[in-house]
């Protein structure tokens, strides 16, 4: 990582505008004064580490084993899948340090103020999806604890765990940044030191024997796991990656945000899905309790004296993850256009997510069938406005022009035509080049339209799990900007910029 220049000493998670942590955050999608921004990009490790070291990622070993691939092969497609889609935040973080606001803000200089609307209200419909997911995850872990334990595990345990979840991550979304900073800082260490310890008692359960004879998938399996391991971690945090690192002063190194960001989002999902594959892949039976239970049935690996551990390991990891998805679903829906208080917006959030987690926990028979299709599905257009957002921040030079984010007669207009539509054909071409057969999952399974005429073999032939339209999406996305939204670019950066951008030369804004 890049050398850091002089900033403060202090790292983001201890520090306020005034010196102590707000109980509740007023600022809501507005610019961050200058007398705001603080820390250094190393402070961006803890959120990023602490919302990605849950358990979930020993079982998304489970998952990229579906696909029929060997360890080998599951290995690099486990670490270069949750790598390089960390990276993407990296990037995307860059923007957040230019323009000291949040993600789905900084997307109208791509889309334009009034065009942006639509990709922040995908934005927020994936956010509140994935922490309700991992809300309704807590509860069916704490179940399987007490289940484990001889307790008992019905609807009151059920009841009071979810309300225990629910009240740590709407109360910390309601407070806001700083709360969020030091609670995930805490997080980290917990279940960082707890996660270490569960490996190493699940060690013994892996069968070397085993694994290497699981034979090698194709070529398309190893995509199609490729494609799954980058939509559950990094292309589901790519929307809210400079909510964060917006708080940050900008003269802060660029290589150090991009670094920091996507070491603290990588560094143990790249650990824990290739753990999670090799327990996986040494016993059928642990394999398929997990499609059912992805937290709960990984007990069945540790002793009893693990199992309370294991359950706070388990919650706390999937807490740090919901609290920063419910913080950036806030900020998504304030972005698409509604007006009310952030913390009015985390609440409603809060209240959509509860009663997701409700249906998910008491009423669904199914849970990763539709998760699955759930990502994959709105996998498809977040990469494509990814790839529109990722190669807008490269073409930039300069700071955003504040101001004029939210004037649609500035410099970034109402409604950016280009970008609307190559996220618009990105989606159509994805969508045609993914499928979801899944039980539980009947509501997509339109996709994979372009299949058939494409000469792909149709949604039975051997592409039709490799999941090809999120990349295609995501190329689409990338490769348009850069050949149709330079010169748009570079007319927004030469127009004079009327307020102060911290005094920064242009040439320390540079990526």
């Amino acid at each position: 990582m890049s050398a850091e220049p002089t900033a403060p000493q202090t790292p983001v998670a201890d520090q306020a505008g005034a010196g102590q942590t707000r109980a509740v955050e007023r600022q809501g999608i507005d610019v961050i004064t200058e007398s705001e921004r603080k820390g250094r990009p190393r402070g961006l490790f803890w959120p990023w580490f602490a919302a990605n070291i849950s358990v979930l990622g020993l079982a998304y070993g489970s998952f990229v084993l579906d696909f029929g691939i060997s360890l080998a092969q599951a290995t690099v497609v486990s670490v270069i899948g949750v790598v390089f889609s960390f990276l993407l935040c990296g990037i995307v973080a860059i923007a957040g340090k230019r323009g000291s606001a949040p993600t789905m803000v900084l997307s109208r200089a791509a889309f334009g103020v009034h065009g942006n609307r639509l990709p922040s209200f995908l934005s927020w419909v994936l956010t509140v999806g994935w922490e309700t997911a991992l809300t309704a995850l807590a509860v069916l872990a704490t179940s399987t604890v007490f289940q484990a334990l001889g307790w008992d595990d019905g609807v009151l345990t059920k009841l009071v765990a979810l309300v225990v979840v629910a009240a740590l991550v709407v109360g910390a979304g309601i407070a806001g940044f700083d709360v969020i900073m030091r609670l995930q800082t805490w997080i980290t260490v917990v279940t960082g030191v707890l996660t270490i310890v569960y490996v190493v008692l699940a060690v013994p359960s892996i069968d070397l024997g085993t694994l290497t004879a699981l034979p090698s998938g194709s070529a398309q399996n190893v995509i199609g796991a490729l494609v799954l391991v980058m939509t559950g971690f990094g292309l589901g945090w790519v929307n809210a990656a400079a909510d964060y690192s917006r708080y940050l002063p900008r003269s802060s190194s660029t290589g150090g945000v991009v670094g920091w960001t996507t070491f603290g989002g990588a560094l143990a999902p790249a650990v824990l899905v290739v753990i999670g594959v090799m327990l996986a892949g040494s016993s059928k039976e642990l394999h398929a309790a997990i499609s059912a239970d992805p937290i709960g049935a990984l007990v069945t690996v540790m002793p009893t004296w693990f199992l309370v551990p294991f359950a706070v390991v388990a919650i706390l990891g999937l807490v740090g993850g919901a609290v920063l998805d419910i913080y950036s679903s806030g900020l998504a829906l304030l972005s698409a256009g509604v007006r009310i208080p952030r913390p009015v917006a985390a609440g409603v959030d809060g209240v959509l997510m509860v009663a997701g987690a409700v249906f998910v926990v008491f009423f669904a028979t199914d849970f990763i069938g539709p998760f699955q299709a759930f990502l994959i599905t709105l996998g498809v257009p977040i990469a494509a406005w990814c790839g529109v957002f990722v190669a807008d921040v490269l073409l930039r030079r300069r700071a955003y022009a504040e101001d004029e984010l939210d004037a649609p007669r500035g410099r970034y207009g109402s409604v950016r035509w280009t970008a609307i539509a190559l996220v618009v054909v990105g989606s159509v071409l994805g969508w045609g080049l993914v499928t979801n057969a899944t039980p539980g999952a009947e509501l997509v399974h339109w996709q994979g339209f372009l299949l058939g005429p494409f000469g792909l073999g149709g949604v039975t032939g051997p592409w039709a799990y490799a999941n090809l339209g999120v990349l295609v999406a995501l190329v689409v996305g990338f490769l348009g900007t850069l050949l149709f939204g330079g010169r748009a670019v570079r007319r927004q950066e030469a127009l004079p910029v009327t307020e102060p951008v911290s005094h920064v030369p242009d040439a320390e804004l540079r990526p």
